[in-house]
């Protein structure tokens, strides 16, 4: 299950600078529902570049698996986004998201997007995705952004653009629970692709953080940002 008020979690305000106060958090969870929900990805898609990608995205079978999920109560979703389905196709990325958006408050479920993920295959690229591997967890998950743009600061300004357009876009939207610019930015992938990652791959990630930060927040959301990180936002 997906507990967004998390302790380990740290805040930021959507129209400020500083992270929220302790007394400002529970205020707004005092107005919110009991958030239920999980991780989510439908069920043909290895990865969420496969969910998303024009040629592949599916509204029909989301669709049943969001009524599925309101059938056993669930009221949120944790769903995942990637920086080169913006790069590919910033305008229809968009478009899908806000048909995802529909699909997800016809069934009451208010969706958590996640921006960037260290998590899994640090080579991600789009087109056709690979086969499932039988046995193996995560076997077709990707990164956002891969090790290759991690590694080059020149791509950085893309990466930030990513992350201004898609949160400009959907801003004010009350559809939204929140936005986890993050997940879980010091995972090196030790024991399954640690090999292919950057040496130096913690510190790269929380240099860049901090700066797509800032970007989500200049975009004023009226939902809530957050990372797994305690570092920065």
């Amino acid at each position: 299950m997906l507990a967004l008020a998390c302790s380990t979690c740290t805040f930021a305000s959507s129209t400020e600078s500083q992270r929220w106060t302790k007394e400002f958090a529970n205020e707004l969870y005092s107005k919110q529902p009991w958030l239920v929900g999980s991780n989510h990805i439908p069920a043909y898609a290895i990865n969420e570049l496969e969910m998303w990608q024009a040629d592949t995205f599916d509204p029909k079978r989301i669709d049943l698996e969001l009524g599925w999920a309101e059938s056993i109560g669930l009221n949120t979703m944790r769903v995942f986004l990637h920086d080169l389905l913006w790069q590919q196709d910033p305008e229809g990325f968009k478009k899908r998201i806000d048909v995802f958006l529909r699909i997800a408050e016809k069934h009451h479920i208010k969706p958590l997007f996640v921006l960037f993920d260290s998590c899994w295959d640090p080579n991600p690229h789009v087109g056709k995705q690979h086969e499932p591997w039988p046995g193996i967890h995560n076997a077709g998950w990707v990164q956002s952004p891969g090790a290759k743009a991690l590694k080059d600061p020149l791509q950085y300004p893309g990466l930030e653009a990513y992350v201004k357009g898609v949160v400009g876009a959907f801003a004010k939207d009350p559809r939204v629970s929140g936005w986890d610019v993050w997940n879980e930015p010091d995972n090196t992938n030790h024991g399954s692709y640690s090999e292919l990652e950057p040496s130096n791959k913690v510190a790269l990630v929380l240099a860049l953080l901090p700066r797509v930060s800032v970007r989500a927040r200049q975009a004023h959301p009226t939902a809530k940002l957050f990372t797994d990180s305690t570092q920065v936002l």
